[in-house]
């Protein structure tokens, strides 16, 4: 077998993804997951040659044990601090305690290194795991891919399909970062089986303005897509004050006021990656907005309004 890679939360949508492109490419995976986990999807990784250890993520000794002898640990786990701070805080000190030499924390998002502080509760409790694992003796490897690309079929209220727009916010000519899942979860691979892996790596399967985005779409679907500018920022900005005071919602995961807080990141440019290593892994293909918007899924989502 190759080397050894262990991976937290490869139950997941994400996870599963880098799970299969690490079998792909020789790794020995080891998935960490707690009892509780979804026994079918416990059964398929078992299935496809990954070794499992059912473990307690809050118990550094026990997860220290599944770790030792691998060369990098991946969190792909998805949740709010008690997840992305406290159970990754434990998990990075187990891979410290085994002397695991690598950690990919489970950030997967914008380039939050140019967000300020308290702008978006997501991104802080990313950052603020990011300042913890910074003083421990273990290389970590954060990878930046902006929105998943994937969502726009979904939670992201950019593509208005019955009304044939595209929203935006502030600037139309503002250019945004996607990737796929599937990609992200390719480079991710790559990322973890890579001895010089950097503090930060950044991709983007396409760069986008929302102007170009109902282009292309227009294009795609044979249907015209217009623009729709919902407001400035500042508007935006007022927006998720009082979304936040009237619906909280604090232990939800993406809250109304928690996507408009990404929204507002997105078109104000702050979190725009100005440098990709979409080139440091030879193979890699990436998945354009056209080819997206011609998959099965996309269009499915496409066909129920027109």
């Amino acid at each position: 077998m190759g080397e050894v890679i262990v991976v937290a939360g490869a139950t997941g949508n994400l996870g599963e993804r880098i799970v299969r492109e690490l079998l792909s490419k020789g790794a020995e995976v080891r998935a960490l997951v707690r009892s509780s986990s979804d026994a079918g999807k416990v059964n398929m990784l078992e299935n496809s040659g990954v070794k499992v250890f059912k473990v307690n993520l809050l118990n550094a000794g026990e997860v220290a044990l599944a770790c030792q002898g691998a060369s990098c640990v991946v969190s792909a786990l998805a949740g709010l601090r008690d997840v992305i701070v406290d159970t990754q805080k434990v998990l990075a000190d187990a891979a410290v305690l085994a002397g695991v030499p690598r950690f990919i924390p489970s950030d997967y998002c914008l380039d939050f290194t140019n967000l300020r502080d308290g702008q978006n509760r997501n991104l802080d409790e990313r950052r603020e795991f990011q300042q913890y694992i910074d003083k421990l003796p273990i290389a970590a490897t954060s990878i930046f891919n902006g929105p998943f690309m994937d969502l726009l079929t979904g939670p992201m209220p950019m593509i208005l399909f019955k009304y044939k727009r595209i929203l935006y916010w502030g600037n139309a000519d503002q250019s945004i970062d996607f990737t796929t899942m599937d990609d992200t979860a390719a480079f991710t691979a790559n990322a973890a089986l890579d001895s010089s892996s950097p503090r930060f790596l950044k991709i983007a399967g396409e760069q986008i303005s929302a102007r170009q985005m109902a282009v292309i779409l227009s294009e795609v679907s044979g249907h015209h897509f217009k623009l729709f500018k919902a407001g400035g920022l500042g508007l935006l900005n007022l927006l998720i004050k009082v979304a936040r005071t009237i619906s909280p919602a604090e232990k939800e995961l993406y809250p109304a006021w928690q996507g408009m807080q990404y929204m507002r990141d997105m078109f104000e440019g702050r979190a725009r990656i100005s440098h990709y290593d979409n080139d440091r892994y030879p193979g890699m293909h990436w998945t354009g907005l056209n080819k997206c918007f011609q998959s099965k899924r996309f269009l499915q989502s496409a066909n129920k309004w027109f």
